[in-house]
């Protein structure tokens, strides 16, 4: 008894005790030793060599062995040291009944050579390790109201596995007025305890009583535990309906039919009459999921399926099933039905999105999470091993990152841009490893957002825009629209001018374009005879942050229309009558004079042709239609008049023509002395030969070699050509050359027309102008004061 009550952790203590007793009438000595339950592993009990006297080394030479009398083997001897030791725990209450005050582990310790048997006792002593246990944490009692104080009822005790002290000591009862325990002790001093009415019951005032029953031990520190007592007072009704066995365990394989027959319970009454009819329903143990999976029939006490049973969800249900009588104070008796899942492979895999950013921006960087996956398989082994990919019918910008088993991360793999695919559509397959393999899958939208990373583009890099002269102000030129492939803000385009001052003149006050559209228009009257043309930018901006901006060149051209007439030069003017004198004696082709003229406008509008108008059906004089010069036609008869008006049309060729007249009397003069005309008459001014004299020759001689090349390279042209004589005319063309002017051609032909004045005699400086083809075909008006003025129009094809 010295080692009672130390707990297992204590140092392991034994108290050696030595016997006799009689066996077949020789007195054999037994070695008893006492320990404590629970003791580790390895702790030594006693050194059995020396309390038998025996040798340690005879334990070897000997063959010392234990012949423990128990189903397992608890204790062994260290030859080495002849200690006795735990060789496993010791549980007094497995080894022995609960009942029983003192256990012992008996056992032989044999050596041969000769032999001789030790007889070894073992007293296990107990400890405090188990606390009270109720046989039913709750108990439900029914009262009759017409039960007189001092009835006493028998409540479940409760039990513990200790022994002595450590055994159950006494019983607690919540305060109640109406009741109160009394302990009895049993002849093997277990302790019941009977409920004790106090006073009267009244059901009306109070049909159910809620009580706590604690049982404690009286080992140290002590232990407890409760049961609830559910009293409820009713009339006489003194038989309960019970079951033939107070629990049933049966097996339900999932997925069964609805409807199938999981068992028939049949509870029995020895009341009879309406007291001995028996209702079946659940109780309140029985959670609502258990009754929303099983249905039970209230007259039959038939247990059905009702609804779908998945093992994965639940691995079994615990029904627990109440019998109450018809009886006017109806009794009840309860049993609980285990029903246990019998599985199936019947689960798909799941696939899990949380976190997920439904959109991003086009520019989002490389490595940014996406969404985060989960997967998971409510099956068990290969059924519940999953795999996660992605859909492989596209070469997506994303990669899956295993963060954890279960888990993975989506994250950008490779740069994203909206304007070549503005959405991901992203399926996450999941599979398992059955036989066969089960898969499903999720699928997302990604949405990607624009960001201004792109500058608005226009359709071309080089705008040319032709613009007839003596246009309406206001009037649309053309259309200037960019496009911008980003969204919302960022393709919201605005269109200005760049500034570009040409002759101080701001480009702003020549033209307008509407912001919003692009639209160009002109804000004045363009006059191709003072502007030919104009180069500038036009520059669109995005809206958005920051912005982005592209500018296109805009080369407006400004045609010629017929909006000039032609103007006769000096010394002849269009008032009045003009005077020239002819000889008699004049040979046919007597050069007369030559009519000169100028028109401002430009190409086919400028093209001059001369003719006489008057008088009608003359046969003496004739004018180069394209040189002016008027000459004889044959000579002189006593026939002609001395007198000839003639009235010279100059015409340009413009759509519609324009023209202006000249008068010139001719008079026929006896003496050649009298020939000079008053073109001839005009006062010459004696200079010496200046400078400027010296560059218009140059000027002269160089217009001059260049004339005779171009006019060789014609010849050449129409000789290698068999399109006819290069006198023979067709009715030309007009092309319209780049710059707004214009080309006259037809087919292959070219042609060169020049217009000079053979006249000696100079003249005094007047409004003279050169008129020449910039590029073959744009004039520009140059003064000179000198006194040969060369006209000259090359046209080509």
């Amino acid at each position: 008894g010295a080692c009672r009550g130390l707990s297992k952790d204590y140092f392991s203590c034994a108290t050696v005790l030595f016997v006799f007793s009689g066996m077949w009438g020789i007195a054999l000595p037994i070695t008893r030793y006492s320990i404590p339950e629970e003791m580790q592993e390895g702790s030594v009990v006693a050194n059995l060599a020396t309390d038998l006297g025996i040798d340690v080394r005879a334990l070897v030479t000997r063959k010392a062995k234990l012949d423990i009398i128990h189903t397992k083997k608890y204790l062994d001897i260290n030859k080495e040291t002849g200690e006795l030791f735990i060789l496993e725990k010791i549980d007094r209450e497995y080894i022995c009944s609960s009942k029983t005050t003192s256990c012992f582990l008996k056992t032989d310790v044999i050596l041969e050579n000769p032999i001789r048997i030790f007889y070894i006792e073992l007293e296990i002593m107990d400890i405090n390790d188990n606390a009270p246990v109720f046989r039913r944490e709750t108990m439900q009692l029914d009262i009759s109201e017409s039960t007189a104080p001092g009835e006493r009822f028998s409540l479940t005790n409760a039990v513990d596995a200790d022994v002595g002290a450590n055994s159950i000591k006494t019983y607690y009862l919540s305060e109640s007025k109406y009741f109160t325990i009394e302990i009895q002790t049993g002849s093997d001093g277990s302790k019941y305890v009977d409920l004790v009415i106090n006073s009267n019951l009244d059901r009306e005032e109070q049909a159910v009583h809620n009580l706590i029953l604690t049982a404690a031990d009286g080992g140290v520190p002590a232990r407890s535990s409760t049961a609830s007592i559910f009293l409820r007072v009713l009339d006489i009704n003194d038989n309960a309906p019970f079951f033939n066995q107070p629990i049933y365990a049966i097996n339900v394989t999932e997925n069964s039919p609805i409807g199938t027959l999981v068992m028939k319970l049949n509870a029995t009454d020895l009341d009879e009459g309406t007291n001995a009819e028996i209702t079946y329903s659940y109780t309140l143990y029985t959670s609502e999921k258990t009754q929303e999976k099983f249905y039970l029939n209230s007259n039959t006490g038939e247990i059905k399926v009702k609804d779908v049973i998945d093992f994965e969800e639940s691995h079994s249900f615990d029904i627990y099933i109440q019998a109450r009588d018809q009886g006017s104070n109806s009794l009840s008796g309860d049993c609980k039905v285990m029903a246990f899942i019998t599985d199936l492979n019947d689960n798909y895999p799941e696939v899990t999105i949380t976190s997920f950013k439904s959109t991003v921006n086009e520019d989002v960087a490389i490595g940014t999470l996406i969404a985060v996956i989960s997967i998971s398989d409510r099956d068990s082994g290969d059924n519940g091993e999953v795999e996660l990919t992605l859909n492989q019918q596209a070469t997506l910008p994303f990669v899956l990152d295993k963060s954890s088993e279960d888990y993975f991360a989506l994250l950008i793999s490779e740069p994203l841009d909206r304007e070549t695919i503005p959405r991901y559509d992203i399926t996450f397959i999941v599979t398992d490893k059955g036989t066969p393999r089960l898969f499903d899958n999720e699928t997302i939208t990604l949405e990607i957002l624009d960001v201004n990373d792109n500058a608005p583009v226009f359709p071309q890099s080089f705008y040319t825009i032709h613009v007839v002269e003596n246009n309406i102000p206001g009037a649309l030129l053309t259309s200037l629209s960019a496009f911008d492939p980003d969204l919302h803000e960022n393709q919201y385009l605005v269109y200005f001018i760049m500034e570009k001052e040409i002759i101080n003149t701001s480009m702003s006050m020549l033209f307008s374009i509407n912001p919003e559209n692009g639209n160009l228009y002109a804000l004045k009257t363009f006059d191709f005879e003072r502007e030919r043309e104009f180069l500038f930018h036009i520059e669109a901006t995005d809206s958005g942050v920051p912005p982005l901006s592209t500018n296109v060149t805009v080369n407006v051209f400004i045609l010629d229309e017929n909006d000039n007439s032609p103007v006769i030069l000096p010394p002849y003017s269009d008032h009045g009558v003009n005077s020239e004198n002819v000889p008699y004696s004049a040979e046919a082709g007597y050069f007369v004079a030559k009519i000169r003229a100028v028109d401002a406008d430009s190409g086919y509008n400028a093209l001059l042709s001369y003719h006489i108008s008057e008088p009608k059906g003359t046969n003496l004089f004739r004018i180069g239609t394209s040189n002016g010069e008027i000459r004889t036609k044959r000579r002189m008869s006593d026939n002609d008049l001395k007198t000839h008006l003639l009235v010279i049309l100059v015409s340009d060729n413009g759509e519609p023509s324009r023209s202006a007249t000249v008068s010139i009397d001719v008079v026929v003069v006896e003496s050649t002395g009298d020939t000079q005309t008053t073109f001839r008459q005009l006062p010459v001014k004696e200079e010496s030969f200046s400078d400027l004299n010296l560059y218009l020759l140059v000027a002269i001689v160089s217009v001059s070699v260049i004339f005779i090349l171009i006019l060789i390279s014609l010849i050449a042209v129409k000789c290698h050509r068999s399109d006819g004589s290069f006198s023979r005319y067709s009715s030309p063309m007009i092309t319209t050359h780049p710059t707004g002017s214009w080309s006259y051609s037809k087919s292959t032909q070219q042609y060169d027309v020049c217009f000079s004045s053979d006249t000696p005699t100079p003249f005094p400086p007047a409004d003279g102008e050169l008129i020449s083809i910039n590029g073959g075909d744009t004039f520009q008006r140059t003064h000179f004061g000198f006194t040969t003025i060369l006209f000259c129009h090359f046209y080509s094809s």
